[in-house]
């Protein structure tokens, strides 16, 4: 009896079903664009010390993650008279839902990532969508940046001020290529395909920015994907099973 009921339901439904429950998982996972890839990079990259990255440098590429302390020789200061390494300043209009960018000011000087003795450069003029940092935000409308917002923008328009940084008395994680620089030095930047990635956060709550602070996507990502793999485990199992009977 249980082999007739075996031969009498299809792999094939519970492997579409498997297959749309993927695609649904991965959908979901899309619609956080480069933000997606940066906290898989962060939760997959395997780890080394930052000797083990500063040996790599003269080597074949490697694409790894280093975690220490940031360090630099200049500092410069924010309004609060924390000693910062960097401080990208963005202004934003809010346009079919997104914010987009319209000003972009940064201001960097050198630092690197030391571990004991040890310390490796980070490419600050590589870090874009893989900072992840807490950001400061202040939100209003375009009338409140009328000398800066493009001509013909609506006074209506939601405008943010938007601004991440680092301090130079943070511990960070960083993800990247260790490279010999133009000096002969090494240091960590984008590469083999991926970004410089840079957290000054701990993984669990750099993965809390990355989601925007939202559990129900992630959560629905992750269902349907669990979702996916478990039906399609059963359809190869039906199959095995059909083809015994």
């Amino acid at each position: 009896m249980s082999g007739a009921i075996i031969r009498a339901v299809s792999p094939l439904v519970p492997l579409v079903a498997g297959l749309a429950a993927l695609v649904a998982g991965v959908l979901v996972l899309r619609t956080y664009g480069p933000r997606y890839r940066v906290g898989r990079l962060l939760a997959t990259t395997p780890d080394v010390t930052v000797a083990q990255a500063r040996g790599m440098a003269s080597g074949p590429p490697h694409y790894v993650r280093v975690r220490g302390r940031i360090d630099a020789e200049d500092e410069f200061e924010d309004e609060h008279h924390r000693p910062l390494v960097f401080r990208r300043t963005q202004f934003q209009l809010q346009r079919n839902r997104r914010w987009e960018t319209f000003e972009d000011d940064r201001k960097r000087v050198p630092f690197e990532i030391r571990e004991g003795l040890d310390s490796i450069a980070v490419d600050d003029g590589a870090l874009d969508a893989g900072l992840v940092v807490i950001p400061r935000e202040s939100v209003g409308t375009a009338t409140d940046l009328t000398d800066r917002v493009p001509p013909g923008t609506a006074a209506t328009t939601p405008a943010r001020l938007w601004i991440e940084q680092i301090s130079s008395v943070e511990h960070a994680i960083a993800t990247g290529v260790p490279v010999i620089d133009e000096h002969g030095l090494p240091r960590l930047t984008a590469g083999l395909g991926r970004p410089l990635v840079l957290t000054t956060l701990e993984p669990s709550e750099a993965m809390r920015i990355l989601s925007e602070g939202s559990r129900a996507r992630p959560l629905v990502a992750v269902l349907c994907l669990a979702a996916g793999f478990l039906l399609i485990t059963i359809a190869i199992v039906l199959a095995i099973a059909g083809a015994t009977l």
